[in-house]
């Protein structure tokens, strides 16, 4: 193959604030970033309006962040994990500081701490109130640009692993439209995916058409375990105004005091947890549902608890607001919920080692055991950081390791297609808030009559995605967390995660046997 690009170091996929992170963080070791937009706007990352969650407050510890996460996950975190991210979650914020991220400050000049549904006590960092992700991304590619041992490249489509061996061995990806478009072979030592998660494979959600869950579906036709894929988070507060993707009502306005009502002026949230608007997501995101559902329009309201000063201290979700003609400080805003983050992904240990040799993952592709069967609110940009230093630390601890030999074989055909509207369509419908055995067949079936009709790689890996989750959705008969199922609306005596590969979500498909082969017992 003509086209080899080969490293010494590592080979990083994506460049959100997981791969950028990992990437400083290895330095002085060499490492090749692989974006599809430039470094710092690419994924979910710089969408994130709310902050990081790190227990530095005082009366807070890292025991208190810890059991609200696990209390969250209903069931289904894994503890090691969930300790070793609370204790390791002020050091990382240090590290943002220490790399100039501008995180709001009290008048004394101490970090301000907010609240955030699920949290017990005020422990999460924002930057202009509802602009972390944005800040923290730019800060983190001017920093990552700065790095000599760091290469940023822009305009690449993975489309699948390479292997040797058995071995992840690279990254096959394409750049160029038409005609001019090549295929290109990323060898390196290490390869790593932060590739974020799969919201754009939902007809409805906050996340950038980009998030489709393609380096989930490489590592699952590869052969890797996928965890808890059946498992995604809705955001109980998108922006109902018809636009795709639906922007986001950060969930700090409910931490301030904003309210729920429905279309008759009505207050739903005190009647269904004793939290109100500040209970769990998949709870507030079903209370929405169902209000939605019965015929009622749903409204978030900020007159009291923010009014005059939206503007100044939500900007972003004032922007969005007044761009579809809604002034938030004076009217309620409309509300529905959205795909928003997948708590399952490609398994990883407690260094984002996965199943398979030469391939670590960090971020939202990975399932580390943090989240359980529902992310805690500002969680998700902490596992980033936290397992980006750890994979970093593994990877330069790994490349003792010989030169590789040899070219694997390139696969035939290397277009992107968006996912079809049938597919985002039929997992809106079927495999959302409430599921149930006969809507999940009917996904399945969709997603089969996909498959058959295209051999392309970069779809097989949004197939192969939605295909881990609706048969997992199938085979998990009870409800838990942000699965929920309306044939099975309890809660199983023990908690199980799904530990599954494609051949089996495969089998499962097929009408065999609806429980993956592996389940690890709590």
């Amino acid at each position: 193959m003509d086209n080899i690009v080969e490293t010494d170091g590592a080979l990083i996929l994506g460049a959100g604030i997981a791969g950028l992170f990992t990437a400083l963080k290895l330095a002085p070791m060499p490492s090749i970033v692989l974006a599809g937009t430039r470094p710092g706007i690419s994924g979910s990352s710089a969408w994130a309006q709310g902050g990081i969650a790190a227990a530095m407050g005082e009366g807070d510890s890292w025991q208190n962040h810890a059991r609200d996460t696990v209390t969250a996950g209903a069931g289904l975190c894994d503890p090691a994990i969930v300790e070793l991210v609370a204790r390791e979650a002020p050091e990382r914020i240090h590290d943002l500081l220490a790399l100039g991220t501008p995180f709001d400050r009290k008048a004394d000049g101490t970090l301000a701490l907010g609240r955030e549904a699920a949290h017990s006590l005020p422990r999460i960092v924002h930057v202009r109130g509802d602009g972390a992700g944005a800040a923290i991304s730019a800060t983190l590619a001017a920093r990552a640009g700065e790095t000599d041992c760091i290469t940023l490249l822009e305009g690449f489509h993975a489309v699948e692993l390479a292997m040797e061996g058995g071995r992840v061995t690279g990254i096959f990806a394409r750049s160029g439209l038409g005609s001019d478009a090549r295929l290109v072979l990323f060898k390196a030592r290490a390869v790593i995916l932060a590739t974020g998660g799969l919201g754009a494979l939902y007809a409805v959600t906050t996340n950038p058409l980009e998030a489709r869950g393609e380096g989930l579906g490489m590592a699952a036709r590869a052969g890797a375990v996928i965890a808890d894929p059946e498992f995604v988070q809705f955001h109980p507060t998108a922006i109902a105004v018809g636009r795709d993707p639906a922007p986001l009502a950060t969930e700090a306005l409910r931490g301030e005091g904003a309210v729920l009502v429905n279309g008759r002026g009505e207050r739903f949230m005190t009647a269904v947890h004793r939290d109100a608007e500040l209970a769990p997501r998949d709870i507030v995101a079903r209370a929405i549902h169902r209000q939605i559902v019965s015929g009622q329009k749903v409204f978030l309201d900020c007159r009291e608890a923010v009014g005059a000063e939206f503007s100044q201290r939500f900007p972003t979700v004032f922007g969005a607001c007044t761009t579809a003609g809604i002034d938030p400080a004076t009217q309620p805003i409309p509300v529905a919920p959205a795909a928003h983050y997948h708590m399952g992904g490609i398994a990883s240990d407690a260094y984002g080692r996965s199943s398979l040799p030469g391939l670590w993952v960090v971020g939202e592709c990975a399932a580390t055991g943090l989240h359980g069967a529902n992310r805690l609110a500002s969680n998700s940009l902490l596992e980033g950081l936290v397992f980006g230093a750890r994979v970093a630390e593994d990877v330069r601890d790994s490349l003792i390791m010989g030169a590789m030999r040899g070219a694997p074989p390139a696969p035939p055909r290397f277009a992107s297609p968006a996912p079809p509207h049938v597919l985002r369509n039929a997992m809106s419908r079927y495999v959302a808030l409430e599921r149930d055995a006969d809507g999940l067949r009917a996904a399945l079936a969709t997603i089969a009559r996909l498959e058959r009709a295209s051999s392309e790689p970069a779809l097989q890996n949004m197939i192969a995605t939605v295909k881990l989750v609706t048969a997992a959705a199938l085979a998990r008969t009870e409800s838990r967390g942000g699965h929920w199922r309306s044939d099975y609306p309890g809660s199983a005596p023990v908690a199980r995660r799904t530990l599954i590969t494609l051949a089996e979500a495969e089998r499962i498909a097929a009408g065999q046997r609806e429980t993956p082969a592996r389940r690890a017992r709590k």
